[in-house]
């Protein structure tokens, strides 16, 4: 009796979180201390991804949803209309410190399902935390809850205020060879974003550092061995989400072999799924295992393997490899799709609804609202003439509001941190330097 008890309460409390009806709720996850678990497994303990809706060997395809009588979040889409599901779909980026009428607009009125800020869009921490709960407020209307993600990496890719200590790259951590180390270093990143309202964050890079003429991952790598980037990959993955925030492993399948900086321009590796297995794909595999909540992929042409779309459109690396072969379930999303890599050679609509058929979830659209509104018109348009079915976009808007409801997102304001709380973070990233360079 007690136990069908607790099972009836936990979920009713999953769906008025869902619903929104908690938006005052404390986080997820306390937040741990950096020298926490010493012994502990590099594997999350959150709970593995349901079965993946792509059969092995066969393109994504949209799953049918449970009744909605029986399931909060089919009950939740269920009442959504076709353009609040389109933006849930959409992380967009926006210009400069400030939230103006155009981020206003693409929040409240195309429902776009999360925010991603860059290092033009940071200040000090009280500008960054004002900053965060405008989009909050934003987003009032909405019963769903934004992303709020950054890179936040360590080394070269820090979008933090300066107020924090600086972190090292990964390939400094990588060399120690230690996951308590590194799971640490998830913990202490989880808590900087946590103090300055973000819930997403695009971290660990499970990349191989295997190409020394690599101009985009380098250091950003923990090294050379898919058994240290997989061991280490994984305990910072379990350090950011125990922290209560959503971790995002990046670059599926694979961008340490490149020598093109797909920023730029359209990476090609001329390796086959063999190869990939062999080396690239090792800590992915490990992270999907383990219960990874999110995956981004690369935008990196592989000819042998899909001649026709980089890996980000591909319906062969993400519907039948990742979703299928991988038996995946989580949410993907894409790297961001105004890189020159997919501007150069597609057309941004053409892309997102590639992206999203392919089997991915969630598009990232950096630098702007035209972009973004470019983007929803396009999914909108390619779920009215049938290239996309309403199915497909409700599977996607499935996996994600299952993440946000895990995570216990809410749009509730946060206060801002005080220069104690500051100066205990500083603390204890000093004290794991320390520990680091031992």
């Amino acid at each position: 009796m007690k136990q069908n008890c607790r099972i009836w309460i936990g979920a009713l409390v999953a769906f008025l979180l869902l619903a929104g009806c908690a938006r005052g709720t404390a986080p997820a996850s306390p937040e741990p201390s950096p020298s926490e678990s010493p012994g502990a497994s590099a594997s999350p303990s959150a709970t593995a991804p349901p079965t993946a809706s792509g059969q092995p060997g066969g393109t994504a395809s949209a799953s049918p949803l449970p009744p909605a009588d029986e399931d909060p979040v089919a009950a939740r889409i269920a009442g959504m209309s076709l353009d609040q599901k389109i933006g849930q779909l959409i992380i967009a980026g926006f210009e400069g410190k400030k939230l103006d009428d155009e981020t206003k607009r693409m929040i409240r009125e195309d429902r776009i399902g999360g925010v991603i800020l860059y290092a033009d869009n940071v200040s000090d921490v009280h500008g960054t935390v004002r900053l965060v709960n405008q989009l909050k407020a934003a987003n009032a209307g909405n019963p769903v809850p934004l992303f709020i993600s950054t890179d936040q990496e360590g080394g070269r890719v820090s979008r933090l205020p300066d107020a924090f200590a600086a972190m090292p790259s990964s390939r400094a951590v990588g060399r120690k060879g230690d996951p308590k180390l590194a799971r640490q270093m998830g913990s202490l990143l989880a808590r900087e974003l946590r103090a300055t309202g973000f819930n997403m964050n695009f971290a660990p890079v499970l990349d191989i550092d295997s190409n020394p003429d690599n101009p985009v991952i380098g250091d950003r790598s923990f090294g050379r061995s898919a058994k240290i980037v997989a061991e280490l990959g994984l305990a910072e993955m379990d350090g950011i989400s125990k922290g209560g925030v959503i971790s995002v492993v990046k670059h599926f399948p694979g961008h340490g072999d490149t020598s093109v900086d797909s920023h730029l321009d359209l990476p090609v590796l001329r390796k086959s799924s063999e190869q990939l297995a062999a080396l690239e794909w090792i800590p992915f595999q490990a992270a999907v295992k383990a219960g990874a909540d999110a995956v981004m992929v690369a935008h990196i042409l592989f000819p042998r393997i899909d001649p026709n779309a980089p890996a980000s459109l591909s319906d062969v690396i993400v519907g039948k490899q990742l979703r299928g072969q991988m038996n995946y379930d989580g949410v993907v999303m894409t790297d961001d799709l105004t890189m020159g890599a997919i501007t150069k050679q597609y057309g941004l609509a053409e892309a997102a609804v590639a992206a999203i058929d392919a089997g991915s979830d969630i598009v990232l659209v950096a630098h702007g609202y035209d972009n973004e509104r470019q983007v929803f018109e396009a999914l909108r348009s390619a779920v009215r003439d049938g290239r996309l079915t309403e199915a497909r976009i409700d599977e996607s808007v499935r996996r994600i509001l299952t993440l946000k409801n895990k995570y216990r997102l809410t749009d509730a304001e946060i206060p801002l941190p005080n220069a104690a709380e500051i100066a205990a973070i500083n603390k204890s990233i000093e004290k794991w330097l320390s520990a680091l360079d031992a």
